[in-house]
């Protein structure tokens, strides 16, 4: 179902929709890094002044749902908050656009771990699927990290449903903002040990990940890897990222 949407950003710098800077990315290209890695950039998906604005709400508890203390649950160390709907401007946007992209390659993992489940072609058709199963909380989250925190490798499953891609989008620049705090994707491989991915972000990067498994092509057909993600430890400064989780929660 289509959910209504609040601006943060000035509408002037809106000038490019959310679909129309989707569209500007070489998706064979991305999805043959997906194919290969397990993930793929995307440059400059929010600019300089967008990012300042996302972050800009942490502080805002009424854009949220509910506020996570990372080491009360033993995910690592730092916060984040799942925003309540209706999402902001342009991550609704970004949301709705990105989701047929990432759909075409979701379907084709699907099929080749031989699994029967397809996703439909839009986001809200499938929103509608979470919501009759009883997921209906929106999961898109800001993270928050301070000097000493850290993300615990993990998988965000929050239900039956759940879509195999999601996309998390660095909101402060390295190096300026913040000194260590890497994205890492580690993959383990039946009978092989783990293979670590670090990827590089500037602000405003996103990078599109696996969330749980996906196919990798063998000498005997394909097989199925289990995914996980986390962030390094941040040495200096504050880093804000923003996820975009395309299934609901219960």
């Amino acid at each position: 179902m289509n959910q209504p949407r609040t601006n943060i950003i000035d509408p002037a710098s809106m000038a490019v929709s959310a679909e129309d800077r989707v569209a500007t990315y070489d998706w064979a290209a991305l999805n043959t890094d997906l194919d290969s890695f397990g993930c793929a950039i995307l440059p400059k998906l929010l600019t300089a002044d967008e990012c300042r604005a996302i972050a800009g709400l942490y502080p805002d508890e009424t854009r949220f749902r509910s506020h996570i203390i990372m080491a009360r649950h033993g995910f690592g160390k730092g916060e984040y908050r799942y925003f309540k709907y209706p999402l902001p401007d342009p991550l609704a946007g970004l949301r709705t656009a990105l989701y047929p992209r990432l759909a075409v390659v979701a379907n084709e993992w699907n099929e080749r771990m031989g699994l029967d489940e397809r996703f439909p072609g839009d986001h809200a058709s499938f929103l509608q699927r979470c919501h009759d199963a009883g997921q209906t909380r929106p999961t898109p989250l800001l993270l928050q990290y301070v000097p000493g925190d850290f993300n615990c490798l993990h998988q965000d499953l929050y239900g039956d449903i759940a879509f195999p891609i999601q996309v998390a989008i660095l909101l402060s620049e390295p190096g300026r903002d913040f000194t260590g705090g890497e994205f890492a994707l580690t993959e383990q491989r039946p009978r092989m040990q783990s293979r670590v991915e670090v990827v590089p972000l500037r602000q405003g990067d996103a990078v599109a990940f696996a969330v749980h498994n996906r196919p990798v092509k063998g000498t005997k057909g394909n097989y199925r890897v289990n995914l996980r993600h986390g962030v390094s430890r941040v040495r200096s400064g504050m880093r804000h990222t923003v996820g975009i989780i395309f299934h609901d929660a219960r």
